[in-house]
C-alpha cells in the first residue's frame, strides 16, 4: 500500500507528477489555502504533508494526525512550522533551500531598481495620461544605484547573491549578521558592520535574515531614525521582520526615501494597508521565487524528500536533524 499524502496545495507539474506515481495522494484543489481545520481533518489518515508558508502546523495538528511522519515544506523557511514540536514527535521536516537563491537576488534588484529609479510610479504616469511634456529635466527623478552603498541584512545564500550582482555595480557593499562570513568578503569585498553602522551608511537596505524570534521588528521605529532621508529599504525575506507600522511613519514623515517590498506582516497584506497609498512604495504579492524553472524545481525537492524518507533515507534537506534520533526513516515504497 502506497503511503498517503495530503498537498495542500497544486504543485508546479514536474514534482507534483512523482508525487502522484509514487504515494496515495490528494491535492486541496482550490487556488487560495485551505482552512486549518481542513488540514487538521486530512491529517488524521495521512503519513505525510506537503505545505507551504501559510500553512500553520503546530501541536493542533500533531495532535489529531497519529501517522504522521513527515512535512515536505516548499519553501526555503519553515517558521510556519512548530519544528521543535515535530522533533519531539518523530516528525521530519524538511524544506527546498538553494534552488530559489539566484532567483530572488534577481527579483531583490529587480525591486531596488524598481523604487530607485521610479519604474512604478513611471508606469501609471503614462497610463494615466499625466504625461503631457514629451521630456523634462525634473521629470520623475530618481537615484543612482551604479556605485551606491548597499547594505546587505543577512549573509547568507540569497544576501550573498545580492552581494555578487551589486559588485558588478561598483557598489560599496557593507553586511551585517550574527556571524562574519569571510567567504563574501573575499568574492566582492565587502565589509563587515554592525547593524547601526549598516543603516547609517547604506544608500540601499536589502533585508535577507529568517524570521526568528530575535529578528522580529528587526528594522522597528528606533532603527529607522538611525537611516539616511535619501535610503531605500528592500524586504524579500519575511514580512515581519520590519514594523510595517515604523515603516510608514519613516516615510510619510520623509525620514526615508522609499521602501520595495515583496512580503508584509500580513498575507495577503490588506487592501487598507496605508503602505499601499504611498508613490514611493513598491509592492509584490511574494513572489521573489516565482519563475517557472525555480517553482519546477522546488516541487520537484518536495517529491525527492518524499521518496527519500519512504525509501528509508534521511532526506536530502532536513531541516531538524535531531529527529533521527526519535523516528529512523521508514521504508514504505
Amino acid at each position: 500500500m502506497k503511503p498517503k499524502v495530503y498537498v495542500t496545495r497544486e504543485l508546479p507539474e514536474r514534482g507534483m507528477k512523482i508525487i502522484k506515481e509514487r504515494f496515495d495522494a490528494e491535492v486541496w484543489p482550490e487556488y487560495g489555502p485551505p482552512p486549518k481545520q481542513v488540514i487538521i481533518e486530512k491529517a488524521r489518515n495521512v503519513d505525510a504533508l506537503v505545505t507551504l508558508l501559510s500553512d500553520k502546523i503546530d501541536a493542533e495538528v500533531f495532535d489529531a494526525a497519529p501517522s504522521l511522519k513527515i512535512i515536505a515544506q516548499m519553501a526555503v523557511g519553515y517558521d510556519n512550522i512548530d519544528v521543535e514540536e515535530a522533533t519531539r514527535r518523530g516528525i521530519y521536516v524538511t524544506n527546498t533551500p538553494g534552488v530559489l537563491t539566484e532567483t530572488t537576488a534577481d527579483f531583490t534588484w529587480a525591486l531596488m531598481m524598481a523604487v530607485a529609479r521610479r519604474v512604478v510610479e513611471a508606469d501609471r504616469y503614462v497610463r494615466e495620461g499625466k504625461w503631457k511634456v514629451g521630456w523634462h529635466p525634473s521629470m520623475l527623478l530618481g537615484r543612482d544605484v551604479y556605485g551606491a552603498t548597499l547594505g546587505i541584512v543577512g549573509a547568507g545564500r540569497i544576501g550573498t547573491a545580492v552581494a555578487r550582482r551589486a559588485k558588478c555595480f561598483n557598489m560599496k557593499i557593507l553586511y551585517y549578521d550574527v556571524v562574519p562570513n569571510p567567504q563574501l568578503e573575499k568574492e566582492t569585498g565587502a565589509k563587515f558592520v554592525d547593524l547601526d553602522t549598516l543603516l547609517k551608511e547604506s544608500d540601499f537596505i536589502s533585508i535577507h535574515v529568517p524570521l526568528t524570534k530575535e529578528t522580529y521588528h528587526l528594522i522597528n521605529a528606533e532603527k529607522l531614525k538611525l537611516v539616511k532621508k535619501t535610503a531605500y529599504l528592500i524586504n524579500t525575506a519575511r514580512g515581519p521582520i520590519v514594523d510595517e507600522k515604523a515603516l510608514y511613519e519613516a516615510l510619510k514623515e520623509g525620514r526615508l526615501a522609499g521602501a520595495a517590498l515583496d512580503v508584509f506582516e500580513q498575507e495577503p497584506t490588506p487592501i487598507d494597508n496605508p503602505l499601499l497609498k504611498l508613490d514611493n512604495v513598491v509592492v509584490a504579492p511574494h513572489i521573489a521565487s516565482a519563475s517557472y524553472e525555480t517553482r519546477s524545481r522546488m516541487a520537484e525537492m518536495v517529491a525527492e524528500n518524499l521518496v527519500a524518507f519512504f525509501e528509508g533515507r534521511v532526506p536530502p534537506n532536513l531541516v531538524n536533524p535531531d529527529v533521527v534520533k526519535v523516528r529512523a526513516p521508514v521504508k514504505l515504497i
